[in-house]
């Protein structure tokens, strides 16, 4: 069939070649144009090969041609004035012409003389960046490569800025409230380390030495502990735990008086006589199932305590030690835990985001553990804490390997800690890069594994197959196809399971059971197992369409089979022929730990790829600039002076009502 769109068509020349160019449902364009004119086109090249041509081409008519620009459109640029025009996030119907078109009208408009700069003058001169109006033409329609680049520069450094401006005030805020102090001897702690079936890493020593001593100070801690899957950030989590569960409030401490009651001698008050209560922590996991692991972990590191242990989640409460076993945990109505919670008797309260219920009540909160929450203000320490004036000292611990300038950026408000060691008798875990049609090797390795009682994960990166009638749908594998193939194929001898994100709490749960109980052999799952759980046994993870995700990701899904002491292998599996492909995947064998990962992600593969703008607030102009370490250090000082020095209502009231609108998005809510 013929299309019936109008077309108009004429050809484009630049002395060395000719190409045609073809406008498709707007024929009006061709008549602005005639032969001989000088003009600029901008569009992208298509159709088949000696048939190509450039469609709905973008036209600006020109005085004079411009000499010499065979290189780059942007040679020698210096002294013309031609239009860069730029490209947008695009949708149906919604171009980057359309964009353009709109933005120019806005411009003639006179908008840009009304608009007032936020940062302050004396910022943007120090920095060289552009103002407000000037930056807004320049990112829009630049004349010129440096002013797009400026005027990027300017917007990063402004998305940058706000984010440092919260951080600043979120420590001055922590810095201005009262805490608990809690003071922790070392032989109190080593006390309780010594009992651990390991000896702790130089690195876990350093971590649990630096929380301590925080909590021994005003202001309340607000730390990052960083590290590799498997460097035992949940032994740190115990032992500061302990020191606080073993701990009393400043009203169940005695005083007692040195010297006779009934001297004229100046009275000397020490705290020693310890007599009731317990300074209580809230345990915060991403899921049921880590929640649940957490709360396992916790009850093999205190048994032999008399500290009670609670677990709070969606699906129920649970209690240790059960009055009926001590040796066990019970069951236990969500009333009646909250209500030891509030009258103190349980320390240790663990769960999801139920603990920031309203119902939720503790009666001295003094240590807040955050696992894997990208985002915990302190709106969020206080609603914890709720009716206590006393602000919770903070633990948020993240095994996502992050970049140092993105760190300071999200993590401004923080300090940050490092375990980058791992536990002792851990094998290095070997990677295996599989090309294509190099699989049934890989496939006789993890079956001599499985024949000796080991387990394995397979991750593919969709659920269900693709709609066939889909033309633009990628050929990943999935879940469901993959399970049923590597049954039939593959190990039709070994039990099959699987596991998605659009299972069920409960029904993931009892595949994550029946996976530990050895009664599934090979777990065929999303990346929906990247986070946390705990399976010594399994010793190989097949990663299918490795391609398809970040380096850290991969790093993080690797991590799930180094938790044993047996030797384990990780195959990342990919059909891509690409040298950029190759690299990429090559960096995942010769890295040392998830930092040198990270650092590489963030080069070759952007960072909005490895963290997300979900989880960091950046958008793809502010990602792109925390490649760049000065420009975040800069932002950060110039932010921290500025919260010091100013009232922010009073004196930068723009800078705090955008403040405002970005607070939700930064914060978890």
């Amino acid at each position: 069939m013929e299309s019936r769109r109008p077309i108009a068509e004429g050809y484009v020349e630049d002395g060395s070649a000719k190409i045609k160019i073809m406008w498709f449902n707007q024929p009006y364009l061709a008549k602005m144009y005639s032969d001989g004119m000088y003009v600029k086109v901008a569009g992208k090249v298509t159709g088949s090969e000696g048939k190509t041509y450039i469609a709905n081409p973008e036209m600006e008519k020109l005085d004079s041609l411009p000499i010499d620009r065979h290189d780059s459109i942007f040679k020698n640029t210096e002294n013309l004035d031609d239009t860069i025009y730029p490209v947008y996030r695009e949708t149906k119907g919604v171009t980057s012409k359309w964009f353009y078109h709109h933005v120019l009208k806005c411009f003639e408009k006179g908008i840009l003389e009304n608009i007032i700069d936020p940062i302050p003058a004396e910022i943007l001169k120090r920095y060289h960046l552009p103002e407000l109006s000037t930056a807004l033409v320049w990112i829009h329609s630049p004349k010129k490569a440096e002013h797009a680049e400026s005027a990027r520069k300017r917007f990063a450094f402004e998305e940058v800025f706000y984010i440092q401006i919260q951080n600043a005030l979120s420590r001055a805020e922590v810095s201005a409230a009262d805490t608990y102090t809690i003071k922790t001897a070392k032989a109190h702690a080593r006390a309780f380390t010594e009992r651990f079936p390991f000896t702790l890493t130089k690195s876990q020593d350093k971590a649990v030495a630096e929380i301590l001593r925080d909590f021994s100070d005003r202001p309340a801690m607000s730390r990052l502990l960083e590290g590799d899957v498997g460097s035992g950030k949940t032994a740190v989590a115990a032992t500061t735990a302990y020191a606080v569960a073993t701990s009393r409030p400043p009203e169940g401490t005695k005083p007692h008086t040195v010297g006779h009651p009934m001297s004229n001698s100046v009275r000397k008050v020490e705290y020693g006589d310890l007599e009731y209560g317990n300074l209580q922590i809230a345990y915060m996991a991403p899921t049921e199932i880590l929640a649940k692991q957490h709360f396992e972990s916790f009850i093999e590191y205190f048994h032999h305590l008399p500290i009670q242990i609670g677990l709070i989640t969606g699906s129920g409460c649970m209690k240790f030690p059960s009055k009926v076993d001590p040796t066990k945990p019970t069951k236990i109505s969500k009333v009646q835990l909250l209500k030891w919670v509030k009258n103190g008797e349980i320390p240790i309260l663990i769960g999801t985001h139920s603990l920031i219920y309203k119902s939720v009540e503790f009666k001295h909160l003094a240590y807040v553990i955050i696992d894997e929450q990208h985002r915990f203000g302190t709106n969020q320490r206080k609603a914890l804490a709720k009716k206590d004036a006393r602000m919770p000292h903070l633990l948020s611990m993240t095994a996502t390997p992050i970049p140092r300038t993105l760190a300071l950026t999200i993590y401004g408000d923080l300090d940050i800690t490092l375990l980058d060691e791992m536990p002792s008798g851990r094998k290095p875990i070997i990677t295996e890069i599989v090309g294509p049609g190099q699989s049934q090797k890989m496939y006789e390795d993890v079956r001599s594994e499985l024949a000796s009682s080991r387990q394995a994960y397979v991750i593919c990166p969709r659920i269900d197959e693709p709609d066939p009638d889909k033309a633009t749908a990628l050929r990943l594998k999935s879940v469901t196809a993959e399970a049923a193939r590597l049954k039939r194929d593959v190990f039709p001898e070994y039990e099959m399971g699987i596991l998605h994100g659009k299972m069920t709490p409960s029904e993931k749960d009892k595949v994550m059971k029946k996976f530990a109980a050895h009664e599934i052999d090979v777990l065929v799952a999303t990346s929906v197992v990247e986070v946390g759980v705990n399976i010594p046994n399994a010793t190989n993870i097949i990663i299918e369409g490795a391609e398809r995700f970040g380096l850290s990701q991969l790093h993080q899904l690797r991590g799930r089979v180094i938790r044993g002491t047996h030797q384990s292998y990780c195959y990342a599996v990919t059909d891509s022929k690409s040298d950029k492909t190759k690299e990429r995947l090559k960096a995942l064998k010769t890295a040392k730990n998830g930092f040198e990962l990270a650092e590489h992600d963030l080069q070759f593969r952007g960072s909005g790829e490895l963290y997300g703008q979900k989880q960091s607030g950046l958008t793809d102009l502010g990602m792109e600039a925390i490649k760049n370490l000065k420009l975040v250090e800069a932002a950060r000082n110039e932010a921290r002076s500025l919260v010091q020095n100013s009232n922010l209502t009073k004196d930068h009231p723009l800078i705090a009502h955008r403040l405002q609108s970005i607070q939700a998005e930064l914060h978890m809510e």
